[in-house]
């Protein structure tokens, strides 16, 4: 007899032995207990959680005839009855699957449709499931909306998918819809224990652990998985051989890259990276892991009470969350997670792992080591500053008898602040307080700082860079943050090879706008190095831009305003412009 996959041996054939979907399994057990029964059927959820299962345990709870053939609706199908086996073995004449991946057309479902006119031959209600049902082409769909919407009493429909968002709102608003979740890691191991306790294969929990890991929430993944570990490991899992034939890196490295890290020990870093290189280990992996582990290390910081032992490297978790400050911890998880991602664009993916890991020695305080950053963060204690000044009420001059106007006079030093001496060993001098008074900036109109800041002072190299500013953005050649850079950007200066833009926002002046810029320039001719400092702006691109607008602005206006017709309105009528109606031609005239 050829060998049976784990997968399909051990399906689930009642909705009891379903693991992971109590939700999923409660709702239909009590709406077949209670003869609530819909027409139509929606399960969704990722590959491997039991949508197909739960589909046909459904259609042996719909025809079950029972052990003595007297049976009804029941949410506890015997498995004994013709309906039960025939469902099991994909002979049950009343029940059809239709895979809508390869049978996604109009016509498949028509001729599946037409099926639904004739009463069931055996059991007692038809069911047709449909699988990938969001593969069906939108014709397929609009075919079985009114069959779906007012089916035969006789007539039920299951539908499942793993992506809900590509089926139309007309279906699932006819379905009830189930979502089925992907199973824990824990829910999977101990459902691998119990087939392999079955199965009578010997199995270690760490070994199981990374089988429940890697599955990532799908059973029919985890029991794949086993029986590729069984047959790796000649009949017996251990974690040695399971890790080798996942790929997965050995969670002594992980502790080992922790701690270095912990330590700014930068070289043992580099070397267990590159030991992970010669054990051919995935660079994917080991961040997976290290992620893994950080947020369990993050956990037992913010909540000391859950380092309790639960597997045997829990102890050395909870010493290393010890020794990795909680804000370390969160960085260097969040580098793990953006660093998976930066792999692919690696030319060498150990590299770009230990950029990865050496980044976090990078962004830590260089005072961190050395115990300066705990004088940093001390307070000073305040100098012995001089009192504010004290207000001497003096009369006014010119006011009425009574009235006094304060007087700000200076505080004599205090007797705590030595007077500084001379070199010389002459006396010193004592040293006033004077008190200094700040004036307030005038606020200015809204409209005043516009215009300021739209005039600009013509200089030398102006009329060039404007010119060629113009030149690449007529070609496409800068966009976004690049072409904001090339517009408020000043040419204070430059020579045969080196150019130097002024900005004065320091938001513009990033390295990577600069070389985008740099680029763009020598692309269109000009071979030259840029350089960008920060400082007022006076010609810029933007600024002559503004300038001209405001004056075909300016000119328009007058324009309107002189108008005869215009004036009769506003003397006779008391007509007024509109602000703002008034726009210049885009041609440039008005």
């Amino acid at each position: 007899m050829s060998y049976l996959v784990l997968a399909r041996k051990y399906r689930p054939k009642t909705f009891g032995e379903m693991v992971g979907q109590s939700h999923v399994v409660q709702a239909l057990t009590n709406a077949l207990t209670q003869q609530r029964l819909h027409h139509a059927y929606l399960f969704t959820g990722t590959r491997g959680v039991g949508k197909t299962t739960v589909a046909r345990i459904l259609a042996k709870s719909l025809n079950c005839q029972g052990a003595d053939g007297q049976g009804g609706i029941t949410a506890q199908p015997c498995g004994v009855c013709q309906a039960c086996t025939d469902i099991d073995s994909g002979r049950f004449i009343d029940y059809t699957e239709l895979d809508a991946a390869s049978n996604r057309g109009v016509d498949e479902v028509q001729g599946l449709l037409e099926q639904a006119v004739y009463k069931p031959v055996q059991g007692r209600f038809k069911v047709f499931m449909i699988d990938e049902v969001h593969m069906l082409t939108g014709h397929a769909f609009n075919a079985m909306l009114k069959t779906l919407e007012e089916p035969p009493e006789y007539l039920k429909f299951v539908l499942a998918t793993t992506d809900p968002q590509k089926v139309p709102v007309t279906v699932l608003s006819r379905c009830l819809q189930f979502n089925l979740r992907p199973m824990a890691p824990e829910t999977v191991q101990e459902h691998l224990a119990h087939v392999l306790g079955a199965e009578g294969v010997p199995a270690d929990a760490q070994a199981l652990r990374l089988l429940s890991r890697a599955a990532r929430g799908s059973m029919r993944d985890a029991l794949s998985l086993t029986d590729q570990a069984i047959a790796f490991g000649s009949g017996r899992l251990d974690e040695a051989s399971v890790r080798q034939m996942l790929g997965s890196v050995d969670r002594s490295h992980v502790m080992r890259l922790i701690a270095a890290l912990a330590q700014s020990d930068g070289a043992s870093v580099v070397a267990t990276c590159e030991q992970l290189r010669v054990l051919g280990l995935s660079a994917a992996s080991t961040l997976e892991e290290m992620s893994a582990v950080l947020q369990r290390m993050a956990v037992i910081q913010a909540v000391p009470t859950a380092a309790e032992a639960v597997d045997a490297e829990a102890a050395e978790i909870a010493r290393l969350a010890q020794v990795l400050p909680p804000d370390e911890t969160q960085l260097l998880y969040s580098l793990c997670l953006h660093g998976r991602a930066e792999l692919g664009l690696a030319p060498d993916e150990y590299a770009a792992l230990t950029m990865v890991l050496l980044r976090l020695l990078a962004f830590k305080p260089k005072s961190f080591a050395s115990g300066a950053s705990a004088e940093k963060k001390t307070p000073h204690e305040p100098l012995n500053e001089a009192p504010p000044p004290r207000a001497a009420a003096v009369p006014a001059v010119g006011a009425p008898p009574g009235q006094v106007l304060p007087v700000v006079t200076p505080e004599p030093r205090s007797a705590a602040r030595p007077a500084i001496a001379p070199s010389d060993g002459r006396p010193a001098s004592p040293v006033l307080s004077v008190p200094v008074r700040q004036q307030t900036e005038p606020q200015r109109d809204a409209s005043v700082a516009a215009r300021a800041a739209s005039e600009f002072t013509r200089t030398e190299e102006g009329d060039f860079w404007h010119a060629t500013v113009r030149a690449l953005v007529a070609a496409d050649a800068v966009a976004a943050l690049v072409r904001e850079l090339a517009l408020q950007s000043q040419l204070v200066a430059r020579d045969t090879d080196h150019w130097l833009l002024r900005i004065d926002r320091e938001s513009l002046n990033q390295q990577a706008t600069r070389e985008r810029l740099q680029a763009a320039l020598q692309a269109g001719g000009f071979d030259v190095t840029l350089g960008v400092e920060v400082g007022p702006v006076a010609d810029s691109p933007a600024r002559r831009n503004a300038h001209a607008a405001r004056q075909r602005q300016d000119a328009a206006q007058s324009i309107i305003l002189a108008d005869p017709f215009v004036q009769q309105m506003m003397r006779d009528f008391g007509a007024k412009i509109v602000p703002g109606s008034i726009k210049p031609n885009a041609s440039g005239g008005n």
